[in-house]
């Protein structure tokens, strides 16, 4: 073979191969297990719990402790809507702030965009996954929308008439009349708006598309039509692929039923939606909420994908449900399967506080020993239990994984399996293991919480 012929091959062999281990290495569904992630080559189990929806905002002296906490304890997973409003003191707009108080929205204010830029930095040196949302509702209605630079009144680049905006819209954004949301050449095609939006986009992407830790979510728990939805998710994904990248794209609907037509425009089309977050499903509780859950996985298990529940509610003092309430829904998705869990930011869930950490520390050490993604979820082994009192993921003869809500006492068939088993439970509140044992199979096991509240068992099969 000719000599530069040859070292032609041998460099676009290189070239070839790293381009293949870089497109491995990103966060995506995991190749052996399309339920779970992967990123780095590896599986991975995500786990969240932060203070706020949109830590980028935060300034760096309190960003980086949030972080590190999180990391302490095993969390890997934040949400990060690209929110703006003025809710700490210490959020800013991405616009340019002029003299006279209005915005330009051909100028970028540069605070915003490093604060975004530090935060993708600093979580991908500690290998947290961010899934951004793109837009929130609660941006643009209400008190929020007087001083968004959006609005007509604040800018200097068009009036309510050039941008088909009024001043007000008072109503809660889950009425979907705000005409923001209806720009796309399917809709009004308000071409006028919408370039403004795209370069919104387009910026954000300048930033976030040179990082693998990186997922996108289009809205925030919306009401808006479809073709929003699809418009957004199919423009990000172009963009991605123009800049030789592979990311992946979901989006989150309102609906508080997962078996609704509105869940099913994500469900439905796995060629666009790599993943499906569904966290509106807890607004439900108790064995609803699992059974829910285990619908869509029935669903959509003729094509598996990561399902991720970025927003567990439940706290005590909030609006959604207690503490009970928050730790029963996390657990309830972890064993049934979710490849993403987080707790909401307080004071609607438990945040970045000593339960939610515990129970991440809880997971982490279940792991050693077991893994999540190969235990299947199923209370079919389970006798003698009530609704809501205790939930099983397994791989029958090898290990066993059950959730109690409130203490609790179950039958658990290990008939089939002539072996000994470890045992352990682990108190979720205090994340630490409070009792161990060895049993024998071949029976239908005895199962009691040596104490109240959320207790887990974790059986093991000897070698």
């Amino acid at each position: 073979m000719n000599l530069q012929i040859y070292i032609f091959s041998l460099f676009l062999f290189v070239q070839l191969q790293s381009g293949i281990n870089k497109e491995s290495k990103r966060i995506q569904p995991w190749t052996e297990n399309h339920w779970y992630w992967q990123y780095k080559n590896e599986p991975i189990l995500l786990l969240g719990a932060s203070d706020d929806d949109n830590l980028f905002q935060w300034p760096k002296e309190i960003l980086i402790p949030q972080l590190d906490s999180m990391v302490m304890v095993g969390a890997n997973y934040v949400r990060n809507t690209m929110s703006d409003r003025y809710d700490k003191s210490f959020e800013v707009y991405p616009y340019q702030q002029l003299n006279n108080g209005k915005y330009d929205l051909d100028r970028w204010n540069k605070t915003y965009w490093d604060r975004f830029e530090q935060f993708l930095k600093a979580t991908r040196k500690r290998d947290i996954i961010v899934q951004i949302e793109v837009w929130d509702r609660f941006d643009y209605s209400r008190d929020n929308w007087t001083t968004n630079p959006y609005n007509p009144k604040n800018n200097i680049n068009y009036n309510n008439e050039e941008s088909k905006l009024g001043e007000k819209y008072p109503d809660h954004p889950g009425t979907n009349r705000q005409p923001f949301f209806y720009t796309t050449p399917q809709q009004q095609n308000n071409e006028l708006l919408l370039a403004y939006q795209k370069r919104f986009v387009d910026k954000m992407l300048s930033y976030s598309l040179k990082y693998d830790n990186v997922l996108y979510c289009m809205d925030n728990e919306t009401s808006a039509q479809e073709e929003w939805a699809t418009f957004w998710a199919e423009y990000i994904l172009k963009r991605a692929a123009m800049a030789g990248k592979k990311i992946c794209v979901t989006e989150m609907w309102d609906d508080w039923d997962l078996k609704s037509d509105h869940h099913k425009r994500t469900f439905d089309h796995p060629e666009r939606y790599a993943f499906c977050d569904v966290s509106q499903n807890n607004q439900k509780k108790g064995q609803v909420h699992w059974d829910n859950f285990q619908w869509v996985r029935n669903y959509i298990s003729g094509q598996p994908r990561p399902l991720n529940t970025v927003k567990t509610y439940g706290a005590d003092g909030g609006t959604f449900g207690n503490t009970d309430d928050g730790l029963e829904r996390w657990w309830r998705h972890i064993l049934g399967g979710a490849a993403a869990a987080r707790f909401h930011r307080p004071t609607s869930g438990l945040g970045l506080s000593d339960i939610s950490l515990n129970s991440i520390k809880t997971v982490r050490e279940i792991e050693k020993s077991v893994k999540f993604w190969n235990l299947q979820p199923g209370n079919d082994l389970l006798s003698d239990r009530e609704d809501n009192e205790a939930y099983l993921a397994s791989a029958p003869g090898e290990a066993y994984v059950v959730f109690f809500t409130n203490g609790g006492e179950v039958g658990l068939d290990i008939q089939d399996a002539n072996t000994e088993f470890s045992v352990y439970w682990m108190d979720i509140r205090k994340g630490k293991c409070v009792q161990t044992d060895t049993i024998s199979g071949g029976k239908i096991l005895n199962l009691k919480a040596p104490g109240e509240l959320e207790q887990i068992a974790v059986l093991k099969k000897l070698k």
